[in-house]
């Protein structure tokens, strides 16, 4: 049952390895029941660039989850992101052979996994392929085609893609650490599970998650996702400014940025001053709140703006009556609101993982910080695609995960792989649902 499965979101960040233990409650609600956190040395603007660093960062976060939760977890759901992530738009058809029957989901699936065999650049693969809307013999604008006659099937797809190094690596962390990948999932696509309600991405919205490395997009528009991006900008270049700026070391600038930090330098006042410990044998130095917020605002000025091209750019910037959403560790910057608000003249709030939670011990969860891992726990219990729910009751095969061949082992419930994964066979599937455990 839904209730006894127990599922694990493994968030491997640039700033933090986050691993959380969850599972759903009698009302629905999720239920956390142990967090483990360790320091990321090992990945770079969510690129995994030292393997032992990030595995023992990986063995520590999952201790202290098995430590607090109580349960020993061998199966993981694993984000993914950096500036390698690619996104693009593309038609495929299929001609069905029987016209006098109606459009099974084995023909949605046909025509969905012709997409995993497009010819990707060299060193890249498909992760995602998410269905948008679809076209029965040139009748468009159709969302679920299943149910209706026609002989040509037609779809438009987003397709998301990554580098099969940064894949690779990251299955290697997470094998090396003694676990398994069950799902490897877009970690925007993960957030937006996790902070976004139904009527906002029916209305269009547009999720922006402002990690440590990175700053990750997410556009929905009629409850499908538009249009990804992954920016290669995010807090740590912010410390790294004030570092240079202030003249600092960078766990001092990390700190005035937390505890100090304004995204407006007009919010700051102009008598406040903090005094920072000398180095050795030196005077302790003085640094302007004022001064601090001028050097925050024009990088996040920066970043904004880079956000707002992207949306423009994505031909959504008009229709979002949801407007921005803004979640991550970044995003509880004082007066950051503001600052999106200005710049893109969009509504804004910021994004909590509060949606989908139940009662929990661990108030912490409950950060924007942990909206990616949050939403890769409850990714095993919900797909992408809430079409992909109606498929999977009439004991078909899921339509928005790549396809797998390699026979699953029977310690954990999960297929492993490079990114999202499909079980192919019908009893298979059927059979496993209801006793796929997690953990």
């Amino acid at each position: 049952m839904q209730n006894d499965k127990i599922v694990v979101g493994l968030d491997i960040g640039t700033t933090k390895v986050c691993a959380l233990v969850g599972r759903k409650n009698e009302f629905g609600k999720l239920e956390i029941l142990g967090m483990g956190k360790a320091a990321s040395e090992g990945v770079v603007r969510g690129i995994v660039s030292n393997i032992d660093k990030t595995v023992e960062a990986i063995r520590k976060a999952i201790r202290q989850a098995e430590e607090q939760s109580g349960i020993n977890i061998g199966v993981v759901n694993v984000g993914i992101a950096g500036q390698h992530i690619k996104s693009l738009q593309h038609n495929g058809s299929i001609t069905r052979q029987v016209t006098d029957h109606e459009i099974t989901v084995d023909d949605v699936n046909r025509l969905t996994n012709d997409m995993y065999r497009l010819v990707t650049p060299p060193g890249s693969e498909i992760i995602h392929v998410m269905p948008q809307e679809y076209k029965v013999d040139y009748e468009e604008g159709i969302v679920d085609p299943v149910g209706m006659s026609g002989v040509r099937l037609e779809g438009n797809f987003h397709i998301i893609t990554a580098q099969s190094n940064a894949i690779n690596n990251i299955n290697k962390c997470v094998t090396r650490a003694g676990l398994e990948v069950d799902q490897l999932i877009l970690e925007p696509l993960a957030s937006s599970m996790s902070v976004l309600s139904d009527e906002e991405k029916e209305a269009g919205v547009a999720l922006v998650d402002i990690g440590g490395g990175t700053t990750d997009l997410a556009i929905f528009k009629d409850n499908i996702i538009r249009h990804t991006a992954v920016l290669p900008f995010g807090g740590n270049i912010i410390t790294s400014d004030i570092k240079q700026g202030c003249l600092v070391m960078q766990n001092q600038a990390e700190q005035l940025k937390v505890k100090f930090g304004r995204a407006i330098a007009d919010e700051a006042s102009e008598n406040e001053i903090v005094s920072i410990p000398g180095l050795r044998d030196r005077t302790p130095k003085e640094i302007s709140l004022k001064n601090l917020a001028y050097i925050i605002e024009a990088r996040m000025e920066e970043i904004v703006e880079l956000v707002y091209a992207e949306i423009v750019r994505s031909g959504y910037g008009n229709s979002l009556a949801g407007g921005i959403v803004v979640t991550g560790g970044g995003s509880q910057l004082q007066n950051l609101v503001q600052l999106v608000e200005y710049i893109t003249g969009m509504d804004t709030r910021i994004g909590y993982p509060n949606e989908h939670l139940g009662r929990s011990k661990i108030d912490a969860v409950k950060s924007p910080m942990y909206a990616t891992s949050v939403g890769l726990v409850l990714a095993g219990y919900q797909p992408l695609d809430q079409r992909v729910e109606r498929y999977s009751g009439a004991d078909e095969q899921p339509v928005y995960q790549k396809p797998h061949t390699e026979p699953k082992g029977a310690t954990g419930g999960g297929n492993t792989g490079g990114g999202g994964l499909l079980q192919k066979l019908k009893g298979f599937l059927s059979d496993d649902i209801d006793n796929k455990q997690s953990y």
